[in-house]
């Protein structure tokens, strides 16, 4: 059965009856202002794997990317704290997986923090928020080129947020930014047991070449409004992180993991606006996963590995229809040191998967609406043949993002 992509297209389409407004902020006490914000990545996901009594059939789903309320509160000009919630189905289609059988739904808190910003070199972060290793986890969800960030740079145990302090700020015009955190990293747990309680720290420096990237959040995408050039390396470190093998608590291993990265993107009059984005990313539990019962969070999709994205997005220059469009390709490389978790064959150690995505978007109302297309191929470099889940697949996603 092949997929109809005129009639997904339509379905989304259809959805799209109402306009996005901004909430006016509401002034609560004494000049203190509280703005409440509704995100959401509403759309149809299709695999050409998953379904059937031998998982080899066509799989559909209906779902949310993302579903958030949130809340900005400001106390004063330096002052302030962002809280964010999410609700989400489980999804039947996964990164690299089909699962029909989990039905759970999450509630849950996704950033709570509170903002200290008395000057430009100087801020403080404190709560529940982002990491700095990588780029792609910086830039926002809702301002991504495509249709989502890479699947293949999260990181161990926290692997977009995770609770802590962040100080950072910058110089020079804003040209070159510094950021330093300190976070929990590996919380310990009965079956991943944590060899000792180590906080995990991250240094990450950048340098602006055209218009500076001067916030905490940065984008995929600036849409033609600022021509940026920028650069950014990361380290991130934990000491005594897991442990080689649980069961005889030996083998004790550190965590460290480095990234660099590149973003630019520039507008031409008339031509239109080109953005290029690159970035390599370096995971390591000192071979962890070689040993007889190593901690889980060692190896799989966001344990040991290194590898890298290409991302690049071409804007026209005009509109099409009542909207503007964005066509965008990415390719991923990444090898894993042991993707599927069988430990004992060493045939699936240093297991290679590629991604290659191409893609649209269509804004309405800049990022505030707008309809987002992608068909994706993921390639495994030792397919198992016992398992639907790591046989080479393509996908299509189509999703209606939406900003209030």
């Amino acid at each position: 059965m092949r997929l109809d992509y005129f009639k997904l297209t339509l379905v989304l389409v259809l959805a799209m009856t109402g306009t996005a407004y901004a909430f006016p902020p509401i002034e609560v006490a004494d000049g203190k202002l509280l703005r409440i914000t509704y995100e959401g990545q509403f759309g149809i996901s299709y695999r050409d794997t998953g379904s059937g009594h031998d998982s080899d059939e066509d799989t559909y789903e209906f779902n949310f990317n993302r579903n958030r309320i949130g809340f900005i509160g400001t106390y004063n000009e330096w002052l302030g704290f962002y809280l964010q919630t999410e609700y989400i189905e489980q999804k039947t289609i996964n990164i690299l997986s089909v699962d029909p059988s989990d039905s759970s739904r999450n509630f849950y808190v996704s950033d709570a923090y509170v903002r200290f910003m008395p000057y430009a070199f100087f801020n403080v972060f404190a709560g529940k928020l982002k990491h700095n290793l990588t780029r792609e986890n910086l830039e926002s969800c809702f301002e991504s080129l495509t249709i989502d960030r890479s699947v293949f740079v999260s990181i161990p145990y926290k692997t977009s947020r995770d609770m802590g302090v962040a100080v950072w700020g910058n110089f020079l015009n804003n040209k070159l930014q510094y950021r330093v955190d300190a976070m929990d990293g590996h919380a310990d747990s009965i079956y991943d047991p944590s060899p000792a309680s180590t906080f995990r720290y991250t240094i990450r420096l950048q340098g602006s070449f055209l218009n500076p990237e001067k916030n905490y959040g940065l984008a995929g995408t600036y849409l033609g409004v600022k021509d940026v050039l920028t650069i950014g390396a990361a380290y991130q470190y934990e000491s005594k992180a897991v442990y080689g093998d649980i069961r005889s608590k030996d083998k004790v291993k550190d965590y460290s993991a480095y990234s660099f990265d590149l973003f630019y993107e520039q507008t031409f009059k008339d031509i239109g606006t080109f953005t290029f984005s690159a970035a390599y990313l370096d995971i390591s539990f000192d071979d962890a996963h070689t040993f007889a019962d190593p901690g889980v969070g060692s190896y799989g999709l966001n344990g040991q590995k290194h590898g890298y994205y290409l991302k690049v997005g071409y804007l026209l220059p005009m509109d099409i229809g009542p909207g503007t469009l964005q066509v965008f390709a990415r390719y991923d490389d990444f090898t894993f040191a042991n993707l599927n978790n069988v430990v004992t064959n060493t045939d699936f150690y240093d297991q290679d998967v590629k991604r290659t995505a191409f893609g649209m978007n269509y804004y309405l109302f800049k990022q505030d609406l707008k309809l987002t297309a992608e068909y994706s191929l993921t390639d495994f470099n030792n397919e198992d043949s016992n398992d639907p889940n790591y046989k080479d697949f393509s996908s299509f996603d189509l999703f209606l993002q939406v900003r209030f």
